[in-house]
Parts: structure tokens; C-alpha cells; sequence
């Protein structure tokens, strides 16, 4: 069982106001402490799966209550053990979403947005690493440039403010992908040009065409990784898997472009071009399947807007992508 300790900090007199939130009843430890005359700090303690509409409840309550503030702490392990959802008073409640809180998720997925010179670092390395696996068809150095995977953090985040309609965040992540990718290409491109490409090789060939199968990696991958985010798993193993379907084709698209195959090229962008698309097409719908929702209802209905417009232009693009796959093939 994953639980969370909230440290609540708020003026003395309100404390007795946590007895009267609707989701008090999921609250497995409670302890009070002053911290001064005029403030207090309470501890809570609830399931993972809770917290969110815990958190829903005290900002309601006291959002406008000066010096008011929560602490969220994740907790490996308590003694005694709380009691099973079977004989706790919490199943009583309405069932939560299995997975950690909205808070909890916008902190880790929104620093994967932020453009740094380790962000830029990574993705140096993880280009010339997987480059590198590419021209001496070596899967081994290939899934070590795909352990870096820093291409997870900005899809992911822009998984997430597609679903809460955050444009703030869309922005960033959009740049940061943006930024990487360019910075993937120029250095492919370098390389290309440096070493001679064989096309011919089996890493190199493999990623130059798209199949179903491609497609359907790809959506698993987004699939895959907001499910690590929203769990609270740890996200480096499931990075590999979002990192198969962006950075070693994209990496091929570059070494050809800079080798002048660009007939290749062509269809490795293709298959780039694809996965993008697939990843957070399937990345927004989890999301999105999870039950991921702005706390405020006019934040919510904005957020359902921009879902539904992602949505559709992410399945209209993968239309036309269809298209123009049926049509190379012909």
C-alpha cells in the first residue's frame, strides 16, 4: 500500500476544520502540533490513491487562508501496519483513482520541459551513443543511448498539458521537444557525413520503413510511459521503451540526410513522424483514461476542450501519415 504524509501548516483556530473535509473519513493517522501562538501544523496520513482529493479538499477550504501551505512527503513504510481496504472505514468512500496525485504528477513530469544544459547534454550523448550502435549494428550500445532517454520528459509533459489544458506548459514542452529533436538531427547529421552510412545494415534498414507494428510500439510506448509517471514508478526502465520509438530513427534520418541518401532519409523521418504522433496520441488518452482533471470545473471544462481538439488532430495526422505510408509502399 503507497502512502503520502501531509504536513498541513494554517493558523491555529482552523485546525478543527480538517474534521469537517469530505475526505477526512480516508485518513488513516492524524497528528497535531503548534508551531507558535497563532500557527499549527497538522499531519496526515492517507493512501497515494486519496491524496489527491485530500488536497482537492484542504485548497478549497483554505486556499485564501494566509499562511496556509501542505507538504506532501512520500512514505516508504509505517509501524503498525494500516488495515487492509477491507477492514478500513476508507472503502466506505468513493472509489479514488488508482494512481498518485495530480500535484505529485504535474512536479515530475513537468521538469522533463525544462530546456538545461544537462536536458542538452543528454541528448548530445544520446545521439552519438545510439549513432554509434547504428553504423556497427550493436543493439546493446543502441539501448544504452535509450536508457538516457531524454526525449521521455517533453512528450510526456505535453501529454499532460494537452489533458489539463495548461497552454503555459504546452508551450515549453512543445520548445523542448523542439529543441531536442533539432539537436538529435544536427549532430546525426554531422556524423553522416563524417562516416560512411550503410544503408544496408539491419539497425539502419529496419527504421527506414514503417509498419503496423511500428505504429503499435509506438502507441504502447506512450501507453507506457504515462503509466510509469501516474503510478509513481520509477520512469528510467519505461524511458527505453518511449526512447525505441523517437531517438534511434531520428538518429537514421540524420546520419542518412548527412550521408545524401535522402530517398531513406525520407522514409526514416517518416517513421519518426509517426511515433511522434502515436506517442502522444496514446499518451493523452491514459491521461486522459486515468481520470486526470483540473480541480476547478471551468479549468476542467478548458482542459476537455483542448482534449478533444488533440485528440482530433492527432488522429487526423495519423490518417494522412497512413496515406502516405500506403502510398510509399506502392
Amino acid at each position: 500500500m503507497s502512502l503520502r504524509l501531509l504536513e498541513i501548516i494554517l493558523p491555529v483556530e482552523s485546525t478543527s476544520s480538517i474534521d469537517n473535509l469530505p475526505s477526512n473519513n480516508t485518513v488513516l493517522g492524524r497528528w497535531d502540533d503548534r508551531l507558535n501562538d497563532e500557527q499549527a501544523i497538522v499531519r496526515l496520513l492517507v493512501k497515494a490513491s486519496n491524496t489527491e482529493a485530500m488536497l482537492d479538499d484542504l485548497e478549497g477550504r483554505f486556499a485564501h487562508v494566509s499562511g496556509f501551505r501542505v507538504i506532501l512527503i512520500p512514505v516508504e513504510a509505517t509501524l503498525p501496519r494500516p488495515a487492509s481496504d477491507d477492514d478500513a472505514t476508507v472503502s466506505q468512500v468513493t472509489k479514488s483513482p488508482e494512481r498518485i496525485s495530480r500535484e505529485e504528477i504535474y512536479a515530475d513530469v513537468s521538469e522533463g520541459a525544462r530546456i538545461s544544459r544537462t536536458y542538452v547534454a543528454q541528448v548530445i550523448i544520446a545521439t552519438v551513443v545510439a549513432a554509434v550502435g547504428l553504423m556497427r549494428n550493436d543493439n546493446a550500445v543502441i539501448i544504452a543511448a535509450m536508457v538516457i532517454a531524454p526525449l521521455l520528459g517533453p512528450n510526456m509533459s505535453l501529454c499532460l498539458a494537452t489533458t489539463l489544458g495548461d497552454t503555459r506548459l504546452a508551450f515549453e514542452s512543445l520548445k523542448a521537444n523542439a529543441t531536442g529533436l533539432s539537436i538529435a538531427l544536427v549532430f546525426s547529421m554531422v556524423l553522416g557525413a563524417v562516416f560512411v552510412i550503410d544503408v544496408d545494415l539491419p539497425s539502419i534498414q529496419s527504421r527506414t520503413t514503417v509498419s503496423w507494428g511500428d505504429i503499435l510500439l509506438a502507441l504502447a510506448s506512450g501507453c507506457a510511459g504515462v503509466l510509469a509517471f501516474t503510478s509513481g514508478a520509477p520512469s528510467a526502465l519505461i524511458g527505453v521503451m518511449v526512447a525505441v520509438a523517437l531517438l534511434p530513427p531520428f538518429a537514421v534520418c540524420g546520419l542518412l540526410i548527412g550521408s545524401g541518401d535522402f530517398v531513406a532519409a525520407r522514409g526514416a523521418l517518416l517513421l519518426v513522424a509517426t511515433n511522434v504522433i502515436c506517442v502522444n496520441l496514446s499518451g493523452v488518452l491514459t491521461f486522459a483514461a486515468q481520470g486526470l482533471r483540473p480541480r476547478q470545473w471551468w479549468e476542467a471544462e478548458r482542459a476537455k476542450k483542448a482534449l478533444h481538439l488533440a485528440v482530433g488532430v492527432w488522429l487526423l495526422l495519423l490518417a494522412v501519415l497512413i496515406v502516405l505510408i500506403y502510398q510509399a509502399a506502392e
